[in-house]
């Protein structure tokens, strides 16, 4: 194998690899037979240490990826006649492949939200043919903490999305995959950002924070989530070997390593747009808040960069990209990419 293909680059967190204190947790799991399905000590730990988390009274469930944590998640408190108000560039609606209306039967209002969050005047531009039977029905709004352009919503933001979804009887469901990112960005615990501010419903993630695989759905009112063992079962997300998962969770929670491994990412991305901001054909288009930094560059230096430090063209009609710092970036790896990039500039 060579070298070139273990290059870290900055195409996104999830190209990363395994924090060592997740593998040893792994390992350590892997002594001896436990009960399959979740009946073992290692989700029972993992299950009481979110609960401490997130609040006693809520229902945690382990999948294996962020796309069934969000379709499942959604599918529970939906009905196919409902329609999920979500910004044009959340995940659900464009990298998850139609799996969202596929299996929920729920249609996709995607709002143009030019920096990836929903407001209150967002989402009321959607709420027309109420109680009309030839119009789906708004059931849910989903955001995304923090959104797909690496910006971050506050509490304050979180609690008016939730008190106006919840005066118009629907329900706020939070896709958390980089929840982290936008903790730490915010000096919040993760419940201030979730259950605290009116989040009803949360896909839970590590995977791109330094576990291997695993994500949580989170259920703040566990009438939400009666029938949702069925449901993860039928939607093929109940893993046999639970405790793999379970103690990745657990090993990411304990003494604050998902704050450790979310810092230094952040940290980088700060980095990295404190090095490329000044130069000449580098415009930042978002708010660095997390482990993203969008910018424009010149489409005829990309295809050069891409060799040396692999990255993603986020939007090729203006020649946007995304550059992704993740919990094993250096500050080595910027200051190749930075010289690279003038170079070529």
């Amino acid at each position: 194998m060579t070298g070139s293909i273990n290059k870290r680059g900055f195409a996104s967190d999830n190209n990363a690899g395994v924090h060592p204190v997740i593998l040893e947790s792994m390992a350590f799991a892997n002594n001896g037979h436990v009960i399959a399905y979740g009946d073992d000590p290692y989700t029972e730990s993992a299950v009481a240490r979110m609960k401490g988390i997130f609040g006693q009274e809520t229902g945690i469930f382990f999948v294996f990826i962020g796309t069934a944590a969000n379709v499942l998640g959604l599918s529970s408190v939906s009905q196919p006649f409902n329609a999920v108000i979500c910004p044009g560039t959340a995940h659900i609606h464009v990298d998850e492949c139609g799996a969202p209306e596929k299996f929920t039967g729920c249609k996709l209002l995607a709002v143009d939200a030019p920096d990836g969050k929903l407001t209150v005047d967002l989402i009321a531009s959607q709420m027309h043919g109420i109680g009309f039977e030839h119009h789906v029905q708004p059931r849910v709004v989903s955001i995304t903490q923090a959104t797909e352009l690496g910006t971050v919503y506050t509490p304050d933001e979180i609690r008016r999305i939730a008190d106006y979804t919840h005066a118009n009887g629907m329900l706020l469901h939070m896709d958390g995959a980089r929840i982290s990112n936008a903790a730490v960005t915010l000096d919040c615990s993760f419940y201030e950002i979730t259950g605290g501010a009116g989040v009803d419903v949360l896909s839970f993630g590590g995977t791109k924070n330094g576990m291997m695989y695993g994500e949580a759905v989170v259920f703040f009112n566990r009438a939400l989530c009666e029938d949702f063992k069925y449901r993860r079962k039928q939607g093929m997300q109940l893993a046999s070997k639970m405790r793999y998962i379970a103690a990745q969770f657990d090993a990411f929670l304990e003494n604050d390593l998902w704050k450790r491994n979310a810092l230094h990412a952040n940290l980088m991305a700060q980095k990295l747009h404190e090095s490329v901001r000044d130069i000449p054909g580098v415009d930042v288009t978002q708010k660095v808040e997390s482990n993203a930094v969008f910018a424009r560059i010149p489409a005829a230096i990309i295809p050069e960069l891409q060799k040396h430090y692999f990255f993603y063209v986020w939007d090729e009609e203006c020649s946007e990209v995304r550059w992704m710092c993740s919990f094993d970036t250096t500050a080595e790896d910027i200051e190749g990419f930075t010289s690279l990039l003038r170079s070529l500039l």
